[in-house]
């Protein structure tokens, strides 16, 4: 996994996370990533770096830009899956597609998408 890949999944999963309305720690985003904590505050420590979280010990929080980030990247995911639900791909399998997708896809052919869905 490239580095920018793995901070892109870590930040929409602690978003995704968050979007529960509950307070967002290590073993959650351990679980829902199938890693280990250790690489959980590795890549947390990563994120502070880039000022993308803050935590208080126990929890993760993101930051103005963190959210900004994680919106951007959850909102081109639920994008590029819908594009492919509507192109007959299954459920389970755009769900796949696209979170490997949303990491290479350029942004023309991500506004293209955005364009073909609006229609």
């Amino acid at each position: 996994m490239k580095p920018q890949q793995s901070v892109e999944d870590y930040l929409e999963t602690i978003h995704v996370l968050a979007m529960t309305g509950r307070e967002v720690h290590r073993a959650e985003v351990a679980r829902a990533l199938g890693v280990s904590q250790p690489a959980v505050t590795k890549a947390i420590k990563r994120l502070q770096e880039l000022s993308y979280v803050t935590t208080d010990g126990m929890h993760i929080l993101l930051t103005k830009e963190g959210m900004e980030r994680a919106t951007s990247i959850y909102t081109k995911h639920k994008d590029i899956r819908s594009f492919l639900t509507k192109l007959g791909v299954s459920e389970h399998t755009a769900e796949q597609d696209a979170c490997r997708i949303e990491h290479v896809i350029t942004d023309e052919t991500y506004k293209a998408i955005k364009d073909f869905l609006s229609k």
